[in-house]
Formats: structure tokens, sequence, C-alpha cells
């Protein structure tokens, strides 16, 4: 199975000096063609334990601004685990049906504690109890224990009142080393542009590389 990609290209002179401010634009994009790119904000967001066994999973991107990407989690689950032994990380963004795709690699650390109230407080109701009734990526004897649970924390936080924020759960910053915008084109000949940081204080510059 192979398709075609007709789209247009990507060049270094409409690139803007700064990565994150061409992602805000191909985020902006994606988002706007919502109908065919479901979940811009889905991430794949892919960690290696200490003796480097990798693992992937898809997470939501949940903001973005010049110190990096934000996605939330449980500190208890095999993510988090990794990530405090090994704080390399890559996240991938494949918006296939407008033939594109990002891939960051950089190094995650723990978001401050007020940062993680202020977003808890913006999920719905449900989420919020998901969060407490989860104990990630742990062995469940069946699903009746996870409806259990979380039966049980409805019971005791009915929807209007304030659910307390979990105290293993939290946000990561992947603060980016390199960031590479990929756009697909005709015959295989793809853009592949790469910004990559420089020493403090001296900015990032574009590598293209090839397909």
């Amino acid at each position: 199975m192979r398709e075609q990609y007709a789209t247009g290209g990507l060049s270094e002179t409409e690139l803007p000096a700064a990565p994150m401010d061409q992602f805000a634009l191909w985020f902006k994009e994606a988002a706007r063609d919502g109908d065919a790119v479901h979940e811009p904000n889905a991430m794949v967001v892919s960690t290696a334990d200490a003796a480097g066994r990798p693992s992937s999973r898809t997470v939501l991107l949940k903001g973005f601004d010049e110190r990096g990407f934000v996605f939330f989690t449980n500190y208890e689950s095999r993510k988090a685990h990794e990530l405090d032994a090994n704080p390399y990380v890559s996240l991938l963004f494949p918006w296939h049906a407008v033939a594109r795709q990002v891939i960051v690699s950089g190094t995650a650390e723990r978001v401050g504690r007020e940062e993680t109230v202020a977003y808890f407080r913006t999920r719905p109701h449900g989420s919020q109890l998901g969060a407490w009734a989860s104990a990630q990526s742990s062995v469940l004897t069946s699903r009746a224990e996870l409806d259990r649970a979380y039966a049980e924390l409805a019971a005791r936080y009915p929807e209007g009142e304030q659910v307390p924020v979990p105290p293993n759960w939290g946000g990561y910053r992947v603060r980016p080393h390199t960031i590479e915008f990929w756009q697909g084109r005709a015959d295989r000949l793809h853009d592949r542009l790469r910004y990559v940081r420089g020493p403090e204080g001296q900015g990032w510059r574009v590598d293209r590389l090839s397909p």
C-alpha cells in the first residue's frame, strides 16, 4: 500500500526563526482542517527505561509555548517511571490526512504543581474522577474493579462538587532539542526541515534532511 502525495512543499525561506512559531502555524491549520485531521493534538510519546528499552503510547497535547510541549499523566504510570529514570523523549504528531508530521526530540521535566492544579480544574468532572480511579499501567483483576472504583468516587464527589487533584497526577513539559517538520511530496521526495537548538543564547539552525 502506497500513496502518492500531491500537496505543496516546504521551503527554508518560508520558515520563521523559532520552531514553535512554525508549529503553531501547522497546528492551527491541522485544527482548522478538523474534518481531515482527527484530534490534531494527539501525539505519540516515546520513552525508554534506564536500560534503553523503548515504549510508545498516544496522549493529548495540552499546551505549548517557547518553553516546550505539555501533557498530563499519572506519575505512577509506565511512561512517568521511564521519564523519571531517563528524561529523553520523542513526540510524534502524525497528521496523515494532510501529509504532514512533526517530530520532537528533547527532555521532559515535571511542571509546577500550580500549573497542574490549574489544568485539572478545566477537565470534565468524569475525567477528574477517572484520574483517581485509574492506577495507570497497573494490572487489573477485571474491568469490574475499575468500574467499582469509579462508582465509589462518583458517589463521594457528585457532579458540581470540587474533586481534589490526585497527589500522583500531573504534567510534564518536553523541552525540545530538535523539531522536524515533514511535508509529503510526490515520488517520495519529501521535504524534511529540522530545527536544531544551538548553545544557550544562539537560537536555532535549520537543516534539510534527505527523505
